[in-house]
């Protein structure tokens, strides 16, 4: 049965973890963050504490990132949320994360879209 991409991504969603954005303003700082979005969409602004890796390049940097940018220890076990606009891109990383070997991977849902709609603030990144 083929698919469509919306029929996909509510599969992966079923599978994975999502937060809210209120979950994720009350946890914000205990919370590696990453922003799947492509740099021009990361320019309009992102959320506190961010990391910017596009979803094209996800997975074949993170690890890297993790270690040698952020010096993370326990990769596999680190607190990661995902956000992109709306929550599709970032609900594929997170299975695709999922499925490398990331424990504690998810998801924020409505993406950044739902996390404004909700009042929380963007900040301009450096």
């Amino acid at each position: 049965m083929l698919l469509t991409s919306q029929q996909f991504v509510d599969v992966v969603k079923n599978k994975i973890t999502e937060i809210s954005p209120k979950q994720l303003s009350e946890n914000i700082d205990d919370i590696i963050l990453i922003d799947v979005r492509e740099p021009n969409e990361v320019e309009g602004g992102v959320i506190k504490n961010a990391h910017p890796i596009p979803r094209g390049i996800l997975e074949m940097n993170i690890i890297a990132y993790l270690v040698d940018s952020l010096k993370v220890e326990d990769v596999s076990n680190a607190t990661i949320a995902l956000y992109c606009r709306s929550g599709s891109r970032s609900a594929l990383a997170t299975e695709s994360l999922r499925r490398m070997g990331f424990n504690n991977v998810c998801s924020l849902k409505g993406g950044i879209i739902h996390w404004s709609s909700a009042g929380y603030p963007l900040v301009k990144h450096s």
